[in-house]
């Protein structure tokens, strides 16, 4: 079709054309379509597909107009396909469309095209790896989240304090400033579950205790409406409750699992923190090294992309419907960093041949098989039918790409 491109936009990712389709094409494709409706119509006073063009173009207008007018933005769209071959990132999307009687077809077509990643740059990089010690301060600390997990509430008489359970009766003063009766609840103290205002009164009584006064609601309270409102509110503290931590000794330590001794658990715990710190210190090189190459190789990443990876992101986290536009806002720079690393990695996998191949997929499966005690075929069809076979080549073609990165910069 002789339709005429003019190009309004061709830096990076995104192109903005302006598609013209001549007003002599228009007529044709009228003519054409109107012949065919013709052709199958019926109307009163006529044979079947004798009625004359003319009165079909008169009684379907609406319907010629509208069935020429995406045909021709298909067949338009298509051309400019075939002539611009353009490596297309997202479908693109029409704006401004003119379709006047008597007028040529105009539209403007916006693009979005996967950037040329060129990469010049993959060597030299100097990357500081994070300490994957772990001190006795942090192993005792992980103790006593263990301990704590294990912990028995007992009642006390004394005043409450942060990290105390508390059963409290709770009422706020009405519209008319009458506080009704009030309802049960039951609170950890620090922990975010009522507004400061209201702990703070909690940890002025003893059990049994009653206390009323005005309290003022947070700026920042959830429902806008209340922020900074002043009502009064009557507590009464029904009994406070205190962690009493299980003895750190060789009974607790065969509780928790099956370790002989207390210093098996320790053992055993200090291990696992340093796998853990091990996995954090090799995906903080991972990302520093990322990062500079994203600096020293410069490329734009389509914006459509971006919004998928927010949007995975929206509905993996159960963002709340009200949430998300600020959620969406708060987490771009993120998501363009993440899509920017996964270009940069499928790039060097592709230009290097690293991607991961059915046997490495085979190896990494019958490896997991042995750690679990289960087949392997039964474990690769496992993951076939979760569709997670994407996800572990993903990964293997990860620590290929990696593996040859690291072989060429330095790591302190």
């Amino acid at each position: 079709m002789d339709i005429q491109i003019t190009t309004k936009k061709s830096e990076g990712v995104e192109r903005l054309l302006e598609v013209s389709v001549p007003a002599d094409a228009v007529r044709d494709a009228e003519e054409r379509t109107a012949k065919r409706y013709a052709s199958q119509v019926r109307l009163p006073g006529f044979r079947p597909g004798k009625a004359p063009t003319a009165v079909v173009k008169r009684r379907f207008k609406d319907a010629i107009r509208q069935q020429v007018l995406e045909t021709l933005v298909q067949e338009a769209f298509k051309e400019v396909m075939d002539r611009e071959q353009f490596k297309v990132a997202s479908q693109p999307h029409v704006h401004d469309l003119k379709f006047d009687e008597g007028q040529p077809l105009t539209f403007e077509l916006h693009v979005e095209v996967r950037p040329e990643i060129t990469l010049s740059r993959l060597e030299g990089f100097r990357l500081t790896r994070p300490s994957a010690e772990v001190t006795e301060e942090q192993l005792e600390e992980q103790l006593t989240q263990i301990r704590e997990q294990r912990a028995n509430w007992a009642p006390t008489e004394d005043k409450p304090m942060s990290g105390d359970m508390v059963t409290v009766e709770l009422a706020t003063a009405d519209e008319n400033g009458e506080i009704p009766e009030g309802k049960e609840y039951r609170l950890v103290l620090g922990e975010g579950q009522a507004i400061p205002g209201i702990e703070e009164l909690v940890m002025e009584l003893n059990p049994g205790q009653t206390v009323e006064r005005p309290v003022r609601w947070p700026d920042d309270f959830p429902d806008e409406s209340q922020r900074g409102a002043t009502k009064p509110v009557r507590v009464t503290l029904k009994e406070t409750k205190r962690k009493e931590l299980p003895p750190l000794d060789d009974a607790f330590a065969r509780e928790v699992g099956d370790f002989d001794s207390l210093d098996a658990l320790r053992a055993r715990v200090r291990e696992d923190m340093e796998q853990h710190a091990t996995r954090d210190a090799d995906a903080s090189v991972r990302q520093q090294l990322l990062d500079q190459i994203a600096d020293a190789n410069p490329f734009e990443v389509p914006p459509s992309w971006v919004s998928q990876t927010i949007g995975a992101y929206l509905e993996g986290y159960g963002i709340p419907q009200e949430q998300r536009e600020m959620f969406a806002e708060q987490f771009r720079p993120i998501a363009e960093r993440q899509v920017r690393r996964d270009l940069i990695v499928d790039s060097i996998a592709e230009r290097e041949k690293l991607a991961a191949t059915e046997g490495d997929i085979d190896d990494r499966i019958a490896e997991m098989a042995q750690q679990r005690g289960a087949d392997p075929a039964q474990l690769y069809a496992q993951f076939q039918k979760a569709g997670r076979l994407k996800e572990i080549e993903h990964g293997l073609t990860e620590e290929k790409v990696f593996a040859w990165l690291l072989e060429r910069n330095t790591v302190d």
